[in-house]
């Protein structure tokens, strides 16, 4: 069957005032289902240990709802494989990544328009046990902007629809990898995090030093297709949505996590129920995000609940 993989369709929707569906989690996914976690790449290498597990769970989401699926791509920036060792196959390990989930939407669209997003993030290396930062200096301004060039361009090159980027939150490295998604031509949306101080205010998720509102206005650009929250807690969702509201006028996501993170394995504890993420997502519809889907700790019971409540409402 035949289908046009455009983001045209999708955008219309959007226009429509309809929804969007994403997936959620695919490297905690692929821990679920046993995949081996690398110790400095986290899923990074899936690819090339459980390939037909990377191309099962794109499947699963496809049938579940979800109307983008994105690329495992998360830590394969040469920020992450170069530290590992595994500089020399930065390129060969996001070409399978993409070629997994093409293969995944040639087989499971049936008709619907399916947007392969290339996820891109601003990794860098983290100490093992923990969710913080390895005590090494920021690759330098040159190195980055190559790093992430790299990435993208292998991204569009491999046959991406557009670029995801993901967990956006310290300006001195997401501007170059901003800039680069933006080089490549294609729709770039962006998912930003945060996290709460202990006198609740919102502040950017890996640069703690800087609120959230100034992360914003640092990192939105007015040519990003869509800007949301994504990989923070449920309950800081709106708060943050009303800050992006400020700063952009485009479509809103939302794509939050559920448990905690300690490298290289996701820890699944007091995970929001499929039933309680679609009622609270919602309320997020009601109020305007239209861009909807799960990160690390959902799975694909939570999109296939998401757009099923959203059928029968």
């Amino acid at each position: 069957m035949s289908t046009n993989h455009s983001i045209d369709s999708l955008l219309e929707r959007l226009a429509g005032g309809q929804p969007v569906w994403l997936d959620a989690g695919t490297g905690t996914e692929l821990q679920a289902r046993g995949a081996p976690m690398h110790p400095q790449v986290w899923c990074g290498m899936a690819h090339v240990t459980n390939p037909d597990t990377v191309r099962d769970i794109h499947i699963d989401y496809i049938r579940a709802g979800a109307d983008i699926i994105t690329t495992n791509t998360f830590s394969t920036n040469r920020n992450m494989m170069g530290p590992a060792g595994l500089g020399d196959r930065v390129v060969e390990v996001n070409q399978l990544a993409v070629a997994r989930a093409l293969e995944a939407r040639e087989q499971a669209a049936a008709g619907r328009t399916i947007l392969v997003a290339g996820s891109m993030s601003h990794q860098i290396p983290i100490k093992p046990g923990t969710q913080k930062r390895q005590e090494r200096p920021l690759p330098s301004v040159d190195e980055m902007q190559a790093n992430f060039a790299e990435i993208a361009q292998t991204l569009k090159a491999s046959g991406v629809d557009m670029i995801m980027l993901e967990m956006m939150s310290d300006p001195a490295l997401a501007v170059h990898a901003i800039a680069a998604a933006l080089d490549t031509g294609l729709p770039v949306w962006m998912g930003v995090s945060v996290k709460m101080s202990d006198d609740n205010k919102l502040l950017a998720y890996s640069r703690p030093d800087i609120g959230f509102e100034d992360m914003c206005a640092q990192l939105i650009d007015p040519r990003l297709g869509a800007v949301g929250i994504m990989h923070s807690s449920i309950n800081y969702v709106m708060p943050a949505i009303e800050v992006i509201r400020r700063h952009f006028n485009g479509p809103l996501m939302a794509y939050p996590d559920s448990g905690y993170f300690t490298m290289p394995q996701w820890n699944f504890k007091d995970i929001i129920s499929p039933e309680d993420f679609a009622r609270e997502a919602q309320t997020w519809f009601d109020d305007g995000v239209q861009v909807l889907g799960g990160c690390c700790g959902m799975g694909v019971e939570h999109i296939a609940a998401l757009t099923a409540a959203h059928r029968a409402g």
